[in-house]
């Protein structure tokens, strides 16, 4: 579990974040300095992440034996046992002499650091405190307002890099979650009755001769940048004018969700806010609107990435759909008002070049070229939809795939370590949603992450599992010969 210590000069917030991260009123909250004296941590959870969270006294400037310089050591213990420090600064308040010296002592510190400014429920608060916040050196500072629980969003996306893989396993969809303890999953290994294809799988899900994939709504979410035709298409699904649309970008704010059939399938299209470049966002009616549309990226099944097909492929179109991907959700790129584009072949080259050099670990994303005004080739988006939706949930029973794996590691041996075998021992799939492995090794932690896109390519090409997520989780096998 990734732990958290929670850092910065008195009276910043530290505990109102340290309450809100825990989802209790753990940590005593006054407007005097110093309430904190000693640390605490208790669990918590940041949307679907589990952490460990470390409440520290507020930094002072003593090494005597003074009451604060006793606090100053105990936050210094706390930092010893935390994987990640944020730290906290007071946007009302202004960059301090004192913020600046914690912070270049905190960069001595080689663990992660991600700066937090506090207390940005105002828009000419957070524009002087981030500016002033620049200087700190520790990189983009994160609006936030520990009180009113503004910036969780932008928080997560920063903390997901940090945290172990083995923390959280996510097998299917947000209304049926499974998650496996490390002993749960140590017990699969050799369990020969073990097969997850065999489970009971939801009937819909199996039965698509009859049209229908899921009894609940596919959730759909139209996101992209401002202006790439998201509420147009959404209008143009619905066959009405349900939600506003017009030349001037950023019109859409809240995400609108609407119930709407395609053949004998419930699907929920979710029209979300445009997602700008952080450097051009300054409003903070604009920030929510933002941390709205990731959220429902976060709670879809499906997510269509509009692009206009007038404009070029930027980065932040890239980021997007790497943060679909590393969700775990179905990516299908749409590439908008097609019928405005004069030189198609040159432009659909243009952008499978930069997709295949940008989003290599998934090969295959479904690319639609549609124009949501003249209502072209929606069905050719829907039916790229529902073809990734199957394969989302493909199920490889556990004798096939270790049969497979044989196969496969007969072929391409493991690179030796230390001069013997690293022993691929035993695989088997323990989730859909999207297909999820895990591989017991003899040494996990020493196989190269290029044998393990050769596996993982080789799974998408002889299981047909091309274009969505794989997730491969590797665990040290138990055999008692495995070294030998």
């Amino acid at each position: 579990m990734l732990s958290l210590a929670i850092v910065g000069r008195p009276n910043v917030g530290k505990s109102t974040l340290f309450n809100r991260l825990t989802g209790k009123q753990l940590a005593l909250v006054d407007d005097t300095p110093g309430v904190t004296r000693d640390w605490r941590e208790a669990d918590g959870k940041i949307l679907d992440k589990k952490l460990r969270v470390i409440d520290t006294a507020g930094l002072e400037e003593k090494f005597d034996d003074s009451m604060e310089a006793r606090m100053r050591k105990q936050t210094e213990l706390a930092i010893g046992d935390a994987d990640v420090i944020i730290f906290v600064i007071d946007g009302r308040a202004g960059l301090t002499p004192m913020d600046e010296h914690f912070a270049l002592w905190l960069r001595r510190q080689k663990k992660p650091v991600l700066l937090l400014i506090n207390k940005c429920e105002q828009d000419k608060i957070l524009d002087q405190a981030r500016m002033e916040a620049y200087a700190l050196g520790l990189g983009e500072p994160i609006p936030f307002s520990a009180a009113h629980g503004i910036g969780i969003d932008e928080l997560y996306i920063q903390l997901l890099p940090y945290f172990p893989k083995e923390d959280v396993v996510v097998v299917k969809d947000n209304d049926h979650q499974k998650f496996w303890s490390e002993e749960e999953l140590d017990r699969l290994e050799g369990d020969e009755e073990f097969d997850f294809a065999a489970l009971e799988p939801e009937p819909a899900v199996e039965d698509v001769s009859s049209g229908v994939l899921s009894e609940k709504p596919i959730r759909i979410a139209l996101v992209g940048r401002p202006n790439a035709g998201k509420s147009t298409l959404m209008n143009a699904f619905l066959q009405e004018d349900r939600v506003i649309t017009g030349p001037e970008a950023g019109l859409t704010r809240d995400s609108i969700a609407v119930d709407w059939m395609w053949g004998e399938q419930v699907f929920r299209l979710v029209d979300t806010a445009g997602l700008r470049r952080k450097s051009k966002i300054s409003h903070r009616l604009e920030k929510m609107a933002i941390e709205d549309t990731l959220r429902a990226i976060r709670l879809s099944q499906v997510v269509f990435l509009l692009i206009d097909a007038q404009a070029p492929l930027e980065k932040q179109d890239l980021q997007i759909a790497d943060l679909v991907i590393r969700e775990g959700r179905i990516l299908v790129i749409g590439i908008n008002k097609w019928d405005t584009v004069q030189d198609r072949t040159a432009k659909m080259e243009e952008i499978k070049t930069i997709l295949a050099d940008s989003l290599a670990q998934i090969p295959d994303i479904p690319l639609v070229t549609f124009s949501a005004l003249r209502e072209q080739n929606l069905d050719l988006l829907m039916d790229a939809a529902i073809k990734s939706y199957k394969t989302w949930n493909k199920r490889v029973s556990t004798s096939k795939i270790n049969r497979w794996l044989d196969n496969k590691t007969s072929q391409y041996p493991p690179p030796l370590v230390g001069g013997r075998p690293n022993r691929l021992r035993y695989m088997s799939q323990i989730n859909i949603r999207p297909p999820t492995f895990a591989l017991w090794a003899s040494k996990p932690d020493d196989l190269p992450a290029t044998y393990k896109r050769y596996l993982v390519n080789a799974l998408r090409e002889d299981y047909d599992l091309g274009g969505v997520p794989i997730r491969l989780m590797l665990r040290k096998s138990k055999n008692p010969y495995a070294d030998k």
